[in-house]
This record gives C-alpha cells, sequence and structure tokens, in this order.
C-alpha cells in the first residue's frame, strides 16, 4: 500500500491481541501466517474487502472492460493460489511447506480483492444465486462459475509436477506478474493501484524465494539439476502466452488503467536470463503451446486440468448455495 495520506486503503490487519501488523514486510516465509490477512474462504462472515473504499469507475472508462481485466487477473492469483496450496504438507521440510502455503495466501488475498473490485464495476458479471444465499461477489465468482467462464493463463492451472517444478512455475509466474503489477499501481482506477502496491511487495517475495531454489537446485547434485532443467523445459511453452495482449488488456491499457503484458515482456525476460545464468542453465529452446483455434487461457479455452481443479474446488460451495460456516 501506498504512504500517501488520502491512499485508498484496501484492508487492515491485526494480530490476535488486536495490533497493527504490516504484513506487507516479508522478513520471513512465516510473517504472513501470523495476521488476519484479506484471505478468504466460501461461506465466512468477513467483511467486504473493499469496505470504505471509493469504487467508483474512473470516468472515460468501460465499467466492463474494467470488470473484465480484473477477473483476468483474479482468476490468475485464484487458480495458482490454489495449485500453490496443494503443497502444504508436502514441501521438502517444514520451512518450504510454510513459505508455500504464505505464497498461496498472498495470492488468495490479491485474488479475492481483484474479484470483488470486478463484481462492484460490473455487477452483472456475478453468478445469480437463491436470494436467501449469503454469499459474497468475490466468493460467487469463485465458486459459481464453469471453467469456461475463468480467464486465467494456462501457466496457473497446470498441474503440479515435483519440488522443482513447483519452484521453476513460481519463478516464471511471479517474474511476470510483478513487472505488471509494478507498471499497474500508476493505474488510473485508484482501487487497482492501491491493490498493486500491495502485490509488488508481496510478489517480490515470491520471486526472491523461487529465484534462490532455483540457484540451488541448478548448482546441487546431478538429481535436481536434471529435475529443474526437466521442469523449466515443460512449462516454457506457456512462457509466450503471458505477454500476448488479449482485446481487453489492450483497451485497459489505452484508457490508463491497466498494462499490455507485451511491454513488460523484455523487462520480465531479462531478469530470469539473469536468474538463469547465475545457475549456470540456459532458456529451454521450446515453442510456444498452441491455443485451440488461437483461443487460449483468456479466452476461457483452458487445459482439462483446470475442469478437473474447479470440480473439487467447487464441489462443497455449490452443494450448499445458501450454507453458512
Amino acid at each position: 500500500m501506498t504512504n500517501e495520506p488520502n491512499a485508498p486503503k484496501v484492508h487492515v490487519e491485526h494480530d490476535e491481541a488486536g495490533t497493527t501488523v504490516d504484513h506487507d514486510s516479508h522478513e520471513s516465509a512465516y510473517s504472513g501466517l501470523l495476521v488476519n490477512d484479506a484471505h478468504w474462504a466460501f461461506g465466512t462472515d468477513f467483511e467486504d474487502p473493499l469496505a470504505g473504499v471509493d469504487t467508483t469507475v474512473p470516468e472515460g472508462v468501460d465499467p466492463a472492460a474494467l470488470a473484465a481485466y480484473c477477473l483476468m487477473l483474479g482468476d490468475d492469483a485464484l487458480v495458482f493460489s490454489q495449485r500453490i496450496s496443494e503443497w502444504c504438507s508436502n514441501a521438502p521440510d517444514l520451512e518450504e511447506d510454510i513459505a508455500l502455503a504464505n505464497i498461496s495466501l498472498d495470492l488468495l488475498g490479491q485474488a479475492r480483492l481483484l474479484l470483488a473490485r470486478a463484481a462492484a464495476a460490473d455487477p452483472s458479471l456475478v453468478p445469480a444465486l437463491p436470494a436467501s444465499s449469503p454469499v459474497p461477489d468475490e466468493d460467487r465468482l469463485a465458486y459459481f462459475r464453469d471453467d469456461m467462464a475463468f480467464r486465467n493463463v494456462r501457466l496457473a492451472e497446470v498441474p503440479n509436477g515435483d519440488f522443482a517444478e513447483a519452484v521453476a512455475k513460481i519463478l516464471i509466474y511471479s517474474t511476470w506478474r510483478l513487472a505488471i503489477f509494478e507498471r499497474l499501481t500508476d493505474s488510473r482506477d485508484s482501487v487497482l493501484a492501491a491493490i498493486a502496491a500491495k502485490g509488488v511487495k508481496e510478489m517480490s517475495y515470491h520471486r526472491d524465494f523461487s529465484a534462490r531454489w532455483v540457484l540451488t537446485l541448478a548448482r546441487g547434485t546431478e538429481e535436481s539439476r536434471t529435475r529443474l532443467l526437466a521442469a523449466l523445459s515443460g512449462l516454457w511453452p506457456l512462457w509466450a502466452e503471458l505477454f500476448e495482449t488479449h482485446p481487453t488488456e489492450a483497451a485497459v491499457a489505452a484508457a490508463g488503467i491497466g498494462v499490455d503484458p507485451a511491454a513488460v515482456e523484455d523487462e520480465a525476460g531479462v531478469i530470469l536470463d539473469q536468474v538463469f545464468a547465475a545457475a549456470g542453465i540456459d532458456r529451454p529452446d521450446r515453442g510456444a503451446l498452441a491455443g485451440v483455434r488461437g483461443k487460449k487461457g483468456r479466452d476461457g479455452l483452458h487445459t482439462e486440468a483446470l475442469s478437473r481443479m474447479l470440480a473439487e474446488m467447487q464441489v462443497v460451495a455449490r452443494a450448499h448455495p445458501e450454507g453458512q460456516w
């Protein structure tokens, strides 16, 4: 969050004693687990994540375009968070287990804010539920849309492999995402700018954590290096998709509220090349993964892995749309 006195505050955190805690500081992998951050689960009574924030759409901006853009960013974070959370209790040791859980929670907090912003900008996006349902808008978007209504990049939905693949995937995702968020802090939409400012600090930690592990695995044993190289080779066909400009992204970039991903490709590539050079490895020589008739994740065309993941993630919510927990 920015320190400017009139900047919108998206969320305030407190520890168990009620003391204000600065979650933006990631001095350790544990800090984010010690506060009540903007993370949520279906059916809870958490307050509106944008309560007290002016959600008025900036003048001259198409609300539908703003909402669609926030949905894209929110779906990226939600789906990738779900994938990373699957590492809970499965990481190589306790410290990495908690670090991965912390990364997942950061992404979940970003997803909640972005989906809430999408719903505020264009309520027509929100799935209809029975009038008596207590489910808030951001939960409706998370749990009551089918896979073709999701707009995340396909990298976010790739099923988990081994630990080398996990850190390689986090490095690629966070390097791209951090470059986007750094530019998004200048968005004309004050809500998006505030979300991005908070996310920059979180994504910086995610990138540093994964980069350190990439170096460790690349310089470790023959087995660890082989696994890392295999992971990068398998993920690399999804790299190019991160920088393909969807018409919605072009529209919001022209309006000064979003970022054209093509504009950060060189910047993100330089960062990755620096990590690869330090690790003594080269970029994988793999072509881009094709879409279906040119359509990919941003268009609602996904791999089978997403529908399987959503079936598990959404089953309780869909079975009890009027439930209170």
